[in-house]
């Protein structure tokens, strides 16, 4: 029977709930910049397509 509580183990839950944290801070780092992008100059994210044609 393996013992819990060796030093060299790797804890399979922490590991999942670290790399969690750190995926969901990078994408609300992420949201966050595109946010203030977006307060900053709302109409440059405005894509050509939905425009209409003057011409």
């Amino acid at each position: 029977m393996e013992e819990p509580n060796l030093p060299g183990s790797v804890d399979v839950d922490k590991g999942f709930a670290v790399a969690f944290v750190v995926i969901l801070f990078l994408f609300l780092t992420v949201m966050i910049f595109r946010c203030a992008r977006l307060v900053k100059n709302p109409y440059a994210t405005r894509s050509m397509a939905t425009e209409p044609s003057l011409s």
